[in-house]
């Protein structure tokens, strides 16, 4: 059996709840769902969509890191977002924070109702 081990690292929001920022379980990276918060005020950056979107992938980014893994490592991410009108701005954004990986992450995308401390996106992911 793989050994399995949480991750944390102070350069991405704690986890604000009973979970962890990210477990390894083996060669793979299953990280929690990042929210646009600011690791040093737990706090949710100003703004809107895209400062969100870009506080969101930054944090996922660090917990990627701090488990040894990396953005080009992805292989599959969940993006929630509370208003589907939103998808275009975050795809952009989106797109330019993968463009050094040699691949494209497969991926889901789906609107809720609520996020967590009631921020508009969230994104998890898989990686290697």
């Amino acid at each position: 059996m793989s050994t399995i081990t949480s991750v944390s690292t102070p350069n991405a929001p704690s986890a604000i709840g009973p979970y962890s920022q990210a477990i390894k379980a083996g060669e793979f990276v299953f990280v929690s769902g990042c929210i646009p918060l600011v690791p040093s005020t737990m706090q949710i950056v100003e703004g809107g969509i895209e400062e969100q979107t870009k506080q969101a992938l930054t944090n996922l980014k660090a917990v990627l890191e701090a488990s040894s893994s990396s953005v080009g490592k992805v292989v599959k991410t969940t993006v929630f977002l509370k208003n589907m009108e939103h998808f275009t701005t975050v795809n952009k954004i989106y797109e330019e924070f993968f463009s050094g990986s040699e691949h494209k992450p497969a991926r889901s995308a789906v609107e809720v109702a609520r996020l967590p401390k009631d921020v508009l996106f969230e994104i998890e992911c898989i990686a290697g």
